[in-house]
């Protein structure tokens, strides 16, 4: 197959039904806006150039996209009024007519289309004007139906609100995605009319034109009617993301991480996970953490962005985690706040131990040693400091600024040395 040129990902709709602000590709999904997903079935394909179209809030969308794909081919063309999928691809043509080969038309609410299906698609094309994406939907809920003669060919597509009751019953749809010759594309543009129940340029128009001219269209029907899902409300979205979380999750366990419970489990993309660490039920990991080999994490734990456990570490019940590095062997099992600290290697942290990192304003750093014990009921008021192989009786707390040094042993409140007079709590 020969590479497509261009992959145009329209991305301009602003999500009206979403009741939520800000672009609707934008909306998040497992850890990432759904748009980056989309990015990655056209980058997959390996083209010369992305052309992304945006409306409005567009601005928002290029940032993120210069953010998350900062070496990517990907150009930017703004569609000001959007008047149907045609009239998106039409604000492309000065750019499509700099470019060769093929062009892919994408949609950038629709993450869970497999980038190896696009690819098959671009195959299917060869010679011909057009190939079309294609799939048997249990409910059609506003696709395009797939219009076809007695022997099976390709006659065109007919949008649900122009079709007749007929045709609305026909089960086959249009996904929406293309791959065109980049020539015959540009031709029939011009030719799009609004002649239509919506008063807008339908793209679907262009397919019409080719079988009309006497072309034969090969079409590609997915297997997984899941693949088409577009996000036009919450409860689309919701959708998505069960499809994307069990991706997620499959890779994880193809690489040996061994997850109890995939319906409880909540893995955000980007998450790095060693082989043979447990992920008990009811856990959530959020995007930006990263686990080491062999190590247990769960059931209902909570780890945030910036975590880091290293390998052989264990946070069990109810433990949750925020920029806490905690250090090989290391155990913090039940009922524990770790935030903004850095935790050595074989330490433990008892139950209802609680890392007390925020102020009021700022956030501050608290380091526990390699070995250290750390009572259960503690609390660690940051910035403090808790030596390799020190200890905090049950129920000690240490106050701001306070340093324990290696192998010592300090209890109550305020914590003090053992044997060393407690301190006035008012001085």
């Amino acid at each position: 197959m020969a590479t497509p040129a261009t992959v145009v990902v329209l991305a301009a709709g602003q999500g009206t039904r979403m009741r939520t602000p800000g672009p609707k590709v934008l909306a998040p999904l497992c850890g990432r806006p759904m748009l980056g997903y989309v990015l990655d079935q056209a980058l997959a394909l390996e083209p010369e150039r992305v052309l992304l179209v945006t409306g409005a809030g567009g601005e928002a969308v290029e940032d993120f996209v210069r953010g998350a794909f900062p070496e990517a081919p990907i150009g930017f063309v703004r569609q000001a009024e959007q008047r149907g999928t045609g009239h998106a691809v039409m604000v492309c043509a000065d750019e499509l007519k700099r470019a060769s080969g093929a062009v892919v038309v994408l949609y950038g609410d629709m993450p869970l289309l497999r980038a190896e299906h696009v690819a098959k698609l671009c195959e299917l094309r060869a010679d011909a004007g057009a190939a079309v994406m294609t799939a048997t939907a249990e409910n059609p809920r506003g696709f395009g139906r797939i219009l076809r003669d007695g022997d099976g060919r390709l006659l065109g597509v007919v949008e649900e609100k122009d079709a007749d009751e007929a045709q609305r019953a026909i089960r086959e749809v249009n996904v929406g995605v293309y791959c065109f010759d980049r020539e015959r594309l540009l031709e029939r543009l011009p030719r799009l009319s609004t002649e239509n129940a919506q008063g807008e340029y339908y793209l679907t128009d262009i397919v019409g034109m080719l079988v009309e001219e006497g072309e034969a269209l090969p079409s590609l029907r997915l297997e997984d009617e899941r693949e088409t899902i577009g996000v036009n409300t919450i409860e689309h979205l919701s959708e998505a993301r069960v499809g994307i979380q069990m991706r997620i999750l499959s890779e994880h366990m193809a690489r040996g991480v061994v997850i109890e419970d995939p319906a409880t489990a909540y893995i955000d993309f980007g998450v790095e996970i060693g082989a043979g660490t447990h992920i008990l039920p009811c856990t959530v990991i959020r995007g930006g953490v990263r686990i080491g080999e062999g190590c247990e994490v769960g059931p209902f734990t909570h780890l945030r962005v910036g975590t880091e456990l290293a390998d052989g570490a264990e946070v069990g019940n109810f433990t949750e985690a925020k920029k806490a590095f905690v250090g090989e062997g290391t155990k913090a099992k039940h009922l524990t706040y770790l935030g903004d600290v850095s935790i050595g290697k074989g330490a433990n942290i008892g139950a209802g131990t609680i890392v007390a990192n925020y102020d009021g304003t700022n956030k501050h750093h608290t380091d526990i040693g390699d070995r250290a014990f750390i009572g259960s009921g503690s609390i660690l008021i940051a910035p403090s400091k808790v030596g390799e192989g020190a200890l905090t009786g049950a129920g000690a707390v240490l106050t701001r600024g306070s340093e324990i040094p290696a192998g010592a042993s300090w209890v109550g409140v305020p914590a003090h040395p053992i044997g060393a007079p407690k301190k006035d709590s008012k001085g």
